[in-house]
């Protein structure tokens, strides 16, 4: 398990980063205020419009309420297809984000193959479609296919040398998913290098919150979500309380902690 002394820190010396940790605040008019100034100094640079478009979808993921960790509590609610409302504005814009993300990857990519930032753009846009027509559109299933895909996107990352230790994020969270489906579901399903293991998806996400560069955090919550689920809250408390101490402003975190601390002195 991961220890909080070795919990990877975000890299502020960036805007990308500076953004995430206001994201992470659920600070999301700070984010876009950090991006947007980012966009006018660089406005070739793919990452900075993928990362924009990441804090409109977690902008709607907490207006919708789905950020909340009991959200995965059981495998049936994995493949719930209950409707939310999502705001037509924000899809649009969060869509657009991705569209001239990819657009100027692929020109830094033609350039240079292995473009860190141009890779990681591409792989946040395919996240984001895979993610958003899973978690707000409901098509759980149909994202399996888009989450081929960002799958593509991981493995090149992680061919880099030193490998991009983010991309493993993308990796342990479709393991896990999949791991949780029931086996009829998962024998229609074939995802490159992808195991259906929920060890394995442990497994990466440790790396990520150890060594990732930006989503050390989320990778510690998605950390926490799987201790919930596999019923090991004492280990769930230890990440929440680390995160909670980083982000004080993001009240999500905090009442996960107050809930899961009030549930184990019952």
């Amino acid at each position: 398990m991961v220890c909080l002394a070795q919990a990877a820190k975000v890299d502020v010396s960036t805007p990308t980063g500076q953004a995430f940790v206001r994201l992470y605040n659920t600070d999301f008019a700070g984010a876009h205020a950090t991006l947007d100034r980012a966009i006018e100094r660089e406005p070739g640079a793919p990452l900075y419009r993928a990362v924009k478009g990441a804090t409109y979808f977690f902008g709607e993921l907490d207006r919708l309420h789905i950020l909340q960790s009991d959200f995965f509590s059981d495998d049936d609610r994995i493949i719930d297809r209950r409707r939310v409302t999502p705001d037509p504005a924000v899809r649009a814009e969060l869509f657009r984000c991705i569209a001239k993300a990819r657009e100027l990857a692929n020109v830094r990519l033609a350039a240079n193959p292995g473009d860190r930032n141009a890779l990681f753009a591409q792989c946040i846009a395919a996240g984001l479609v895979t993610d958003y027509a899973a978690l707000i559109e409901k098509r759980r299933l149909a994202s399996f296919s888009l989450a081929k895909q960002t799958q593509a996107w991981s493995i090149k990352l992680l061919a880099l040398n030193p490998p991009f230790y983010d991309a493993h994020l993308a990796v342990g969270s479709v393991e896990y998913v999949l791991g949780s489906l029931p086996f009829f579901i998962r024998w229609f399903i074939r995802i490159d290098q992808i195991e259906g293991s929920k060890q394995k998806a442990v497994r990466e996400l440790e790396l990520v919150a150890s060594h990732g560069r930006y989503y050390g955090p989320f990778a510690r919550v998605l950390l926490a979500v799987i201790h919930l689920r596999e019923k090991r809250p004492w280990e769930a408390e230890k990440l929440l309380a680390g995160l909670v101490d980083e982000y004080p402003s993001n009240q999500l975190l905090r009442r996960e902690l107050t809930r899961i601390r009030a549930s184990r002195r019952r």
